[in-house]
């Protein structure tokens, strides 16, 4: 098993409950529930002292924001990640809790076994201590910036949608800096954040969007050419990484290959 961490959710979702021991062994999770109460939660995060805290934005005495900023005015928890929920698809909450030290905003409904997923990849990011900002500004390189587009339009991706433009910039980033890809939620999502003024966050539900369009709308062949694996194993659309992650390696061989 890959070494364990420590998780505290604070959130009410009858899935995080459901989810089987199994399940959270295989992600390396040590999951300790509490209360929905920010009290509570001050608590419980000094008694556990976990790795990730999971909390609903607003709960009873003390809410979200709160809590963050009573453990970072503490300081004796300074590593800790925060992951916020919220029923408010609201982005003056979404930037009020990303600048209380909120690592990731995550918006209702969702399903608890792919928001491990994510904190699995945040504890990942941050346990490799990098010292590289999600704000760096890459260049762009026309030609392939042509190339990538021509591909999202043979895939089917609509191009008046956000998607599409977050999509095509995560590919170029992708290409550039292949080690990226294995830090989507803490370098990549950010990165494109700041380049159209949004929120992370924001990035990743309009990219997923973006491919959810294409699996319905797109041309068959083309979709089975560049994902046949995941058409022909019944798994679904490809998930954001999977999908930049296809176009971008698929792209580096090219020019390897035209070299």
């Amino acid at each position: 098993m890959k070494n364990s961490f420590k998780v505290l959710i604070a959130e009410e979702t009858s899935e995080f409950s459901a989810c089987t021991a199994e399940m959270y062994e295989e992600k390396g999770i040590e999951a300790q529930f509490c209360e929905k109460d920010g009290s509570k939660v001050i608590e419980m995060i000094e008694k556990f002292r976990p790795d990730v805290v999971l909390m609903d934005m607003f709960m009873s005495n003390l809410d979200g924001v709160g809590v963050m900023r009573s453990v970072k005015n503490n300081g004796d928890h300074t590593k800790t990640i925060f992951v916020i929920i919220s029923s408010f698809d609201s982005s003056m909450l979404e930037k009020e809790a990303l600048s209380a030290g909120a690592a990731y905003y995550v918006i209702k409904p969702f399903r608890a076994a792919d928001l491990l997923d994510r904190i699995s990849e945040l504890i990942t990011c941050c346990s490799e201590n990098s010292d590289k900002t999600g704000g760096e500004i890459y260049s762009i390189d026309r030609d392939l910036e042509i190339t990538i587009t021509d591909i999202l339009h043979q895939i089917g991706v609509p191009a008046h949608i956000k998607g599409y433009h977050y999509l095509r910039d995560s590919i170029i980033m992708s290409v550039k800096r292949p080690e990226i890809i294995n830090a989507v939620t803490k370098e990549l999502y950010p990165s494109v954040a700041q380049k159209h003024d949004t929120t992370p966050s924001r990035v990743e539900r309009a990219i997923r969007h973006a491919i959810e369009v294409a699996w319905d709308r797109g041309d068959v062949d083309v979709l089975n050419s560049y994902f046949g694996y995941t058409i022909h194993n019944s798994r679904g659309k490809p998930t954001n990484s999977e999908f930049i992650a296809m176009i971008s390696d698929r792209l580096r061989l090219r020019k390897r290959l035209s070299a």
